[in-house]
């Protein structure tokens, strides 16, 4: 593609949206057709007169419609499906099938979803019979947070100076904490692998990730050191049950990591905590928000404990940043649903839905030891995971995932959990949490093949 192309010819505006306008004009019209690969940004960047960094940043933007798709090396390509509502990583990780493979006869074993199981959630027939059968706001500007529910969140929070919200969920708190903290062309810092939407928000901001790396006790200090070169703007990391290596983050590692922010002094990032599993992890809790005042922010969500449709999470910082968040989203939703957080409090208070979840935890515990010495008898070594999920290694993804369909199992792709050329070894995530003892065997001997191809 050359400075005479119509695509050039279109770009009238040289900054990153311009650039993206005009290829994006060009996918629309057809003159880029599914599967064309784009020039590459030094070739923009040399026909346009701009730098590699603006190109790359069109590139982004590209990349957050869902135009197009990077496949690391080999290029950026035109995306050959259509675009859905489902952010670039999402779409990939339920290519396996897409959203209603679970219904798909051949499978037995669905265990790519990360979502716990739903015979171990709490009952909510009780909850929902003590609740108010009508909608008791009696104004829009009553405090957004039930003083009740504030009051039960704050006896088990991991700083007691925290101000305590409540958002939809988690991945809502942290994006509107993102959204607050992040600016165009600031480099935040992720954890490689997590959680793919982590991945999709930082570029739909206009950011850079940092990828750091983690081992069996949590993001490496040594790793973030050298990533707090790069002057971000945010940490973001999960401290128990990481999704998708079950890893949970040792007091001493949690000790360092902050030793290593701290000797950034005003240029101390903000750390992002997503305990996104903590009433069913057998972790202790730990937070970087003691060691760090000021700093940090920690959201617990109750999906995995309590319900993923109960959308619901807590979110706890210094009050100068949660306060400009309760402020920001007075303009949208306003509160969490105040029926909905009466649910949760009567979740979290009453016997029995504390002892439920008591007894979920107990099972995710066994279930996953019980699948792991499975594994252990076909001669595939993995350490017991904390929470739903397990990092499975495998010699080839693909491979991997065929072998699984196969015999009747459905993992999700490692992939979209790694940052676009990740040097990480080939993996596929399996939700553990979903095998009952009794089918330990039969999942372990399939993953043990899968591991083999």
């Amino acid at each position: 593609m050359t400075a005479a192309s119509p695509v050039y010819g279109g770009v009238e505006d040289r900054s990153p949206r311009g650039i993206a306008g005009a290829f994006s004009r060009a996918i629309r019209s057809g003159a880029l057709a599914p599967g064309d690969r784009l020039p590459t940004v030094r070739e923009v960047a040399s026909d346009l007169g701009v730098s590699p960094a603006t190109v790359s940043a069109a590139w982004q933007a590209l990349r957050r419609t869902g135009l197009v798709v990077s496949r690391g090396r080999a290029g950026t390509f035109v995306r050959d499906s259509p675009t859905s509502w489902l952010s670039p990583r999402v779409r990939d990780l339920v290519g396996q099938g897409g959203p209603q493979a679970g219904t798909d006869s051949a499978v037995r074993f669905d265990l790519s979803r990360g979502t716990p199981d739903p015979a171990l959630l709490p009952s909510l027939g009780p909850a929902l019979g003590r609740v108010s059968a009508r909608a008791a706001t009696l104004a829009y500007q009553e405090e957004p947070v039930l003083p009740r529910l504030r009051e039960v969140l704050a006896a088990t929070w991991p700083n007691p100076d925290d101000t305590i919200t409540v958002v939809d969920g988690a991945t809502d708190g942290i994006a509107r904490v993102m959204e607050h903290l992040v600016s165009f062309g600031d480099r935040v810092v992720l954890e490689s692998p997590t959680f793919p939407p982590f991945f999709d928000l930082v570029e739909s901001l206009g950011a850079e990730v940092v990828p750091v790396e983690i081992d069996g006790e949590g993001m490496r200090a040594e790793s973030l050191r050298i990533a707090l070169d790069a002057r971000p703007v945010a940490v973001v990391l999960q401290p128990r049950a990481h999704n998708p290596t079950g890893i949970s983050l040792a007091p001493t590692r949690a000790a360092a990591l902050a030793r290593v922010i701290a000797r950034r002094g005003g240029e101390a990032p903000w750390v992002v905590e997503d305990d996104h599993s903590g009433a069913i992890s057998t972790s202790p809790d730990v937070s970087l928000s003691t060691l760090l005042p000021g700093r940090v922010v920690h959201v617990r969500s109750f999906s995995k404990s309590h319900g993923p449709d109960l959308r619901i999470a807590a979110l706890g910082g210094p009050s100068v940043l949660v306060d400009a968040i309760v402020q920001r989203r007075m303009l949208g939703p306003a509160w969490t649903s105040r029926m909905v957080q009466s649910i949760l409090l009567d979740l979290l208070t009453e016997a029995r839905s504390m002892d439920e979840v008591a007894e979920a935890r107990r099972q995710y515990f066994g279930r996953q030891r019980s699948l792991v010495a499975a594994l252990a008898s076909y001669g595939v070594e993995v350490a017991p995971p904390d929470g739903i999920n397990l990092w499975l290694p495998v010699h080839d993804e693909r491979a991997a995932l065929l072998h699984l369909a196969a015999a009747g199992v459905r993992a999700a792709a490692g992939r979209p959990f790694l940052e676009t050329g990740s040097a990480v070894a080939p993996h596929v995530r399996v939700t553990s949490g979903l095998v009952a003892p009794e089918d330990a065997d039969e999942v372990a001997a399939a993953l043990a093949g899968a591991a083999a191809h």
